[in-house]
């Protein structure tokens, strides 16, 4: 994961994703991570994770999407850190994809995030 201030990069986090990693979140339950422009819209010091950055999906283009398909879109997509009394895992959590759609990082790069991420900021997911 790239994250970008004023255009500039200015740090990369390896990242667990959804168990499925193929392709873009269509349906709740599919285990993808949403694919697409979001923004960060809220933020929970209080999560059964380490933190945790609300993801807006779905959006109006997902939500007409599982409509036509008559299925539910899912959501409570977060960027968040390991579950709590797991933080020993660390960066070993990166071994393979396990979340069921959120993307996951270390405690100590939640906290960096959770501190220097303003609600309202744009994030683009791409595979």
């Amino acid at each position: 994961m790239h994250v970008y201030s004023k255009g500039k990069k200015i740090k990369t986090y390896k990242i667990a994703i959804g168990k499925q990693p193929e392709g873009k979140k269509r349906f709740q339950g599919d285990r993808k991570t949403p694919e697409g422009k979001y923004r960060i819209f809220n933020k929970n010091p209080y999560s059964g994770w380490y933190l945790n950055l609300g993801v807006s999906y779905p959006d109006d283009e997902d939500r007409a999407y599982a409509a036509k398909h008559s299925r539910n879109p899912g959501g409570d997509i977060k960027i968040h850190g390991i579950k709590e009394n797991y933080g020993w895992i660390d960066k070993f959590h990166r071994f393979f994809n396990w979340t069921d759609g959120c993307i996951a990082v270390t405690n100590r790069e939640m906290k960096e995030l959770y501190d220097s991420v303003i609600i309202g900021s744009e994030i683009e997911i791409v595979p």
